[in-house]
């Protein structure tokens, strides 16, 4: 196995989204892992869905690196973390090759972090309703920024074998590679609904089912030899980058880890909260704290001793009923709450906390309504902790992402959780004794010490 600053990689680009980037990434990860090789899942970006499937296609944890969200200088050291000990390393991509955070030029986009990297990248085209057009879209991609390097292509969605010959001709006079032709194939869609994908957690049969016709269709339709070859040809990531790590915090100890005690922190999971980044937990467990999960679906209680709570982002709209059914818990969750614990809230969290969910009751910890709405919110925050709370101390800058499609009123509390510099300046979210709630989802590595800071409260309250 190859050390994990040097692991050979791909980063799977697209010239626009819809063009079957989460198809031909996460066919590729389960075609070389069939193969035998222990390969590396991460995702472009702040989405939390697609390294659902990743995880399917290879059997290890999917990550994200968002060079917004941490920062340019985090990727590599996360990149390193997650391919320890790997194989190989395939990277899905976001939007479009060059598209990254608005306003911010190459910022957080495919091809920044492919820069980053120092990673070839396979382009993978829609080819449907062109032939030689082909070419010269390719080129475009190809020649725009000299500092990013596309070692072939993949076509997708191919028509015919006349089609194929048609395309593979323009593309050669382009001096492009192609190192897959697929055609089109219903058994390898995954259904959507308001917000992409429909996540793994509420459809794993029928997601193992279409991972693994994804998985064939790449063995059947990409030159993986060639792939892989590809792949080793990737440098050292700049800097030479140490992986990143979880580990304690060398500052404010006033006894060593192993004699104090470990609080339970329980951190809401299921169908209806999917949306989390593997570190969060890392850092967690790093800092002390015991991790359970908890399904709010179907548990009727908190995991004995819980001293913490952590509900990330999901779906909670979809399952409001079930959710609003299950009083037991809610009322658990009140009491925990009305108790002084730390309680980190984000996005689905903070709609669960709200009194109400379309007029379904929630766990009533915060004096706010949400309800479904047509308006897409979307796109990355930059804010500062207006105060001091279990999560943070005033002052303290995290960038976040907003991505959904209801409104909670009023949409800050007396004490609001965040101001938002960016794109517009606002307060936003809830902060009440231990409670931190907001729609803003961070990424816990750009800040280490809230982790920390999080588990002590726990330890405290």
């Amino acid at each position: 196995m190859s050390s994990s600053v040097s692991v050979p990689r791909l980063v799977i680009a697209a010239p626009s989204s819809g063009s079957g980037k989460t198809t031909v990434a996460t066919g590729l990860m389960a075609a070389f892992a069939a193969r035998g090789l222990a390969v590396s899942p991460h995702k472009v970006g702040p989405d939390y869905i697609d390294p659902g499937y990743h995880s399917l296609a290879t059997g290890r944890v999917g990550r994200n690196l968002d060079a917004y969200l941490c920062g340019p200088e985090l990727v590599g050291p996360l990149f390193a973390h997650g391919a320890r000990g790997c194989d190989i390393a395939v990277v899905e991509g976001v939007m479009g090759m060059y598209d990254g955070a608005a306003g911010e030029g190459e910022l957080a986009s495919t091809a920044h972090v492919a820069k980053l990297l120092r990673a070839p990248v396979v382009l993978v085209v829609d080819a449907s309703s062109q032939s030689r057009s082909v070419a010269a879209l390719v080129h475009g991609f190809v020649s725009w920024d000299p500092e990013v390097r596309v070692g072939g292509v993949i076509l997708n969605k191919v028509a015919s074998d006349r089609h194929e010959e048609l395309l593979r001709e323009a593309l050669e006079s382009a001096g492009v590679p192609v190192l897959g032709v697929l055609r089109r194939a219903a058994q390898v869609d995954t259904p959507s609904r308001h917000l992409g994908l429909v996540p793994v957690a509420e459809r794993r049969g029928a997601a193992l089912e279409a991972v693994a016709a994804m998985g064939a269709q790449a063995a059947q339709g990409c030159d993986l030899d060639a792939l892989e070859a590809l792949a080793r040809t990737a440098g050292p990531v700049p800097g030479g980058s140490a992986p990143w790590t979880p580990g304690p915090m060398p500052t404010h100890r006033p006894t060593r880890l192993a004699e104090r005690p470990s609080p339970v922190v329980a951190v809401a999971g299921g169908p209806a909260f999917t949306f989390s980044y593997a570190e969060h937990t890392e850092l967690l467990t790093a800092a002390g704290a015991e991790v359970v999960t908890f399904d709010p679906l179907r548990d009727e209680e908190l995991p004995p001793g819980t001293r913490g709570l952590v509900i990330g982002g999901g779906f909670p709209e979809v399952y409001a009923a079930e959710l609003s059914a299950n009083e037991p818990l809610r009322k658990a969750v009140g009491e925990l709450a009305l108790s002084g614990a730390p309680v980190a809230a984000e996005c689905a969290g903070l709609l669960y906390l709200c009194r109400e969910l379309d007029g379904l009751p929630m766990c009533g910890v915060l004096d706010a309504s949400a309800r479904m709405s047509e308006r897409l919110t979307l796109g990355y925050r930059d804010a500062v902790a207006v105060g001091d709370s279990s999560l943070a101390v005033a002052g303290t800058r995290m960038r976040g992402h907003e991505f959904h499609r209801t409104v909670v009123e009023p949409g800050a509390g007396a004490a609001p959780a965040w101001g938002v510099r960016a794109p517009a300046r606002r307060v936003e979210g809830f902060v009440q004794q231990g409670v931190h709630a907001s729609y803003l989802h961070t990424h816990w590595a750009s800040q280490p010490g809230v982790a920390h800071r999080f588990v002590e409260r726990c330890r405290t309250s």
